[in-house]
């Protein structure tokens, strides 16, 4: 506690330090020149000057100099200034502190159109879309007309909402008052048509208007948001052609069309442009365009670009962080890094939230805590995005007991926080926490969103929980989540789950609108589920739709060409795939590698993994490591899995999941044993609940009950299912009674309705000649309404 206190008081003296500085430095926004010498408090009684002030205290959002400011033109008598409460209306809004403009402007005896634009515009900006638009409806009680800027605002607050209906509505209004031909409440129009998916509509009006450049930049914008890259290109490819010139927002909006379509040739031509206009040394297109490069698999052109450019803000170098994090090269990010400390820059919250995040792919601990460190340092370690990813870094890294404490110890938590606790929770199999911090959320005052329903019925789906899963399912229907396509999309794997594929289906065709990730979510989790004849049907149904297959859906549909060995299905998706350039993703590659081993074909593995290893992408290696391990070529497994310690690449926890499977499989338990303890003895790794399972099925498998048994009791994760499952089969193949009894009790005790431990503990009871206590397992399973799924097998034709 005193600890917590000392360092309270640091960040009260800091900020008080910081605040005096910032008014000694900034005197000139509210002292006359003829008074320098007196105390920088001193407020001249002049409207403009305060004004200024107040307007540079919303922009480097200073609350404690605005507020200041707000006491002084009290003491002055200001308080029935309109102008003046305008704009102390403004600072606090933009300071996010919309609770105080509220009270001004319910304060004020005369309220001009500006006053109500500034409260509607703030409580947008502050993500309260309801109130800024019931404060809209007031305004329109009273009889004022609004301007640009107020509508600008509630076609906003529409399209953040998402509800076309009101949209529609704010249109007419606008259509009744004149102000369509406006160019910026036209954009706005655009935007929000754009932002609810409604191209046609955007199109519509857009034939309707005067085509000034703030229209084009929307329409521009809008098809790339709606995922219309070519049409994006092409709208500016006309715009260029009409002779309308084009500003910074263009060619943003155009590279995001580049963005969505992946052509780095359209991008680099753009560049061009870019080089010929007025524009081409603004930070905010370099940035972009950075982006682009990035993003397009242009990673030197855009360094090029970060180098040859001047004017470098920390968006730039964040721009930087962002696209070298889509790589596994920590040294280049740690040498960025020392670069950008010795710009003299300052990292924001978003450079620590790139940096957190990266360290929690990398399974980076150490890095992780010394950036950290830096930016406690800097005082920005409670902001929400930095707190959101540091309990990312620590969920990925196993550290589940520092997530926490970091989750405990924020000061403001936010739905989004709590998302990422669950999902951290649900990444560590603590399913019981999960489903108490879902529980605690009125506690804590928030409200459950799309992200949250998502990330627990995850949680239902891992526990096989149908009866929690179904009151989810009400709870999301409840709050009006229902319809939308993420959790949608967990539904449906939450049910394909639980086995009950006939409500799958009947909640899968009842979808208004199929996307892409709706089709990927039911493929996947039907295969996931070893419905693997359905999920090539769906394939079949989503090509005859007219849909592409993404990476996901194929690395899916070779999942499940592997599960049941369909070894010339494997061959005409692999061409397919070639066709439309996925062959060099690393996704489909290494499920086509995985595939064509379990078909047998091991050479066709080795080929495709061949021509994609120079990506040097751990999940290859692991994939590889795998394929080797299930053909028995264990010396080739562990030499791959060397080599890809040689080509400097972090083995992670999967690494590890494959190359004590290999083990386990070919009986080599002191091997697989050694592989385990490395982990952390030679990479400081803390082993996943995956690589625990590994472990447990390599003793179980090979006779080592008691030290499986030890294992489960010892481990750092309450025990799951599965790796239940896998003692109970080690008991049934050596044949040990009491250990298969007590494995499955306590399967049971997790899933009552799992046929599996009434399976395999009938098999312990036959295969050691109890044939009584095995007929009374059957007869309890029957009991229960539960039968064993029918065993089959194929030959493929």
């Amino acid at each position: 506690m005193r600890r917590a206190t000392v360092a309270f008081v640091s960040k009260l003296n800091h900020l008080s330090l910081f605040a005096t500085e910032i008014l000694r430095n900034q005197h000139q926004f509210y002292t006359s020149k003829s008074c320098c010498s007196s105390s920088s408090l001193s407020f001249r009684n002049d409207p403009a000057t305060l004004a200024t002030g107040l307007t540079y205290s919303a922009n480097s959002k200073c609350i404690l100099l605005g507020s200041q400011i707000h006491a002084q033109i009290i003491k002055l008598g200001l308080c029935n200034d309109i102008f003046s409460q305008n704009n102390i209306i403004k600072m606090y809004t933009k300071c996010g502190f919309l609770v105080r403009g509220l009270k001004v402007f319910d304060e004020m005896p005369m309220k001009n159109l500006v006053s109500w634009t500034l409260v509607i515009s703030g409580a947008v900006q502050n993500g309260e879309i309801e109130m800024g638009l019931g404060v809209y409806l007031g305004m329109r009680r009273t009889g004022l007309v609004p301007n640009e800027f107020a509508l600008g605002c509630v076609t906003k607050g529409c399209a953040d909402l998402g509800d076309k209906e009101l949209g529609q509505c704010i249109h007419c209004s606008i259509l009744k008052v004149g102000m369509e031909k406006n160019p910026f409440v036209g954009s706005s129009i655009l935007n929000m048509y754009a932002k609810l998916g409604n191209i046609e509509d955007a199109e519509r009006v857009f034939e309707c208007m005067d085509h000034h450049v703030g229209c084009w930049n929307a329409m521009i914008g809008g098809y790339a948001q709606c995922g219309y890259g070519f049409e994006s290109l092409m709208a500016m490819s006309l715009m260029q052609y009409k002779g309308i010139p084009m500003d910074a927002f263009t060619f943003i909006n155009a590279l995001k069309g580049c963005v969505v379509v992946g052509n780095l040739n359209f991008g680099r031509q753009i560049h061009g442009l870019i080089i010929q206009s007025e524009v081409a040394f603004s930070s905010v297109v370099m940035n972009s365009l950075m982006d682009m490069y990035f993003k397009n698999g242009g990673e030197l052109n855009a360094l090029k670009v970060f180098d040859r450019f001047l004017d470098k803000d920390i968006i730039s170098w964040n721009t930087v962080f962002s696209g070298l994090s889509q790589g596994d090269d920590a040294r280049e990010i740690g040498r960025f890094f020392y670069k950008l400390m010795l710009t003299g820059l300052k990292p924001n919250c978003v450079t620590f939230s790139i940096l957190f995040r990266f360290c929690g792919e990398a399974l980076d601990l150490a890095s992780g805590l010394q950036f950290y460190c830096l930016a406690f340092q800097y005082g920005i370690s409670d902001e929400i995005s930095v707190t959101t990813s540091l309990i990312n870094m620590f969920s990925k890294c196993g550290a589940m007991r520092k997530a926490c404490l970091v989750f405990k110890s924020a000061p403001f938590k936010s739905i989004r926080t709590c998302n990422e606790m669950i999902s951290g929770y649900n990444l560590n199999c603590c399913h019981t926490e999960a489903l108490n911090l879902f529980c605690n959320l009125k506690r804590l005052g928030l409200e459950a969103d799309e992200c949250t329903f998502s990330s627990i019925m995850e949680t239902c789906s891992k526990t096989e929980n149908q009866n929690l899963g179904r009151q989810m399912h009400g709870s999301i229907v409840k709050s009006g989540f229902a319809s939308h396509g993420y959790v949608c999309s967990s539904l449906l794997k939450c049910y394909v789950g639980f086995g009950m594929l006939a409500d799958s289906f009947v909640f899968f065709n009842g979808f208004e609108r199929l996307d892409l990730v709706s089709w990927g979510a039911m493929i996947s989790a039907l295969i996931h589920k070893g419905y693997s004849s359905e999920a090539i049907e769906l394939l079949n149904r989503l090509k005859d739709a007219g849909g592409q297959p993404d990476e996901f859906i194929f690395g899916s549909i070779f999942s499940c060409c592997a599960s049941i060995s369909a070894y010339h299905q494997t061959k005409s998706v692999h061409s397919l795939v070639v066709k439309m350039g996925y062959e060099k993703h690393v996704f489909v590659a290494s499920a086509l590698i995985d595939a064509y081993a379990k078909c047998g074909d091991i050479e066709n593995a080795r080929r495709v993994f061949d021509q994609t290893s120079r990506f040097r992408d751990v999940i290859l290696f692991n994939t590889m490591v795998m394929a080797y391990a299930h053909h028995g070529l264990v010396g080739e497994a562990v030499e791959t899995f060397e080599r890809m310690k040689l080509a400097v690449l972090q083995p992670s926890q999967a690494s590890f999941v494959s190359v004590i499977s290999a083990c386990s499989h070919l009986g080599f338990v002191e091997e697989g044993r050694v592989f385990f303890k490395s982990m952390k003895l030679d990479y400081g790794m803390d082993p996943s609940p995956d690589n625990y399972g590994c472990l447990v099925d390599l003793f179980s498998r090979n006779g080592f009950l008691e030290e499986a048994k030890h294992v489960i009791e010892t481990m750092p994760f309450p025990p799951w299912p599965a790796i239940w499952r896998s003692l109970l089969n080690g008991c049934r193949i050596h044949g040990n009674k009491e250990l298969g009894e007590w494995a499955a009790e306590k399967l049971l005790q997790l899933v009552p309705e799992n046929d599996a431990a009434y399976v395999l503990l009938s098999k312990v009871y036959s295969e050691e000649g109890s044939w009584s206590d095995a007929a009374k397992v059957w007869k309890g399973m029957r009991a229960r309404g539960l039968g064993k799924d029918p065993g089959c097998s194929w030959i493929e034709i």
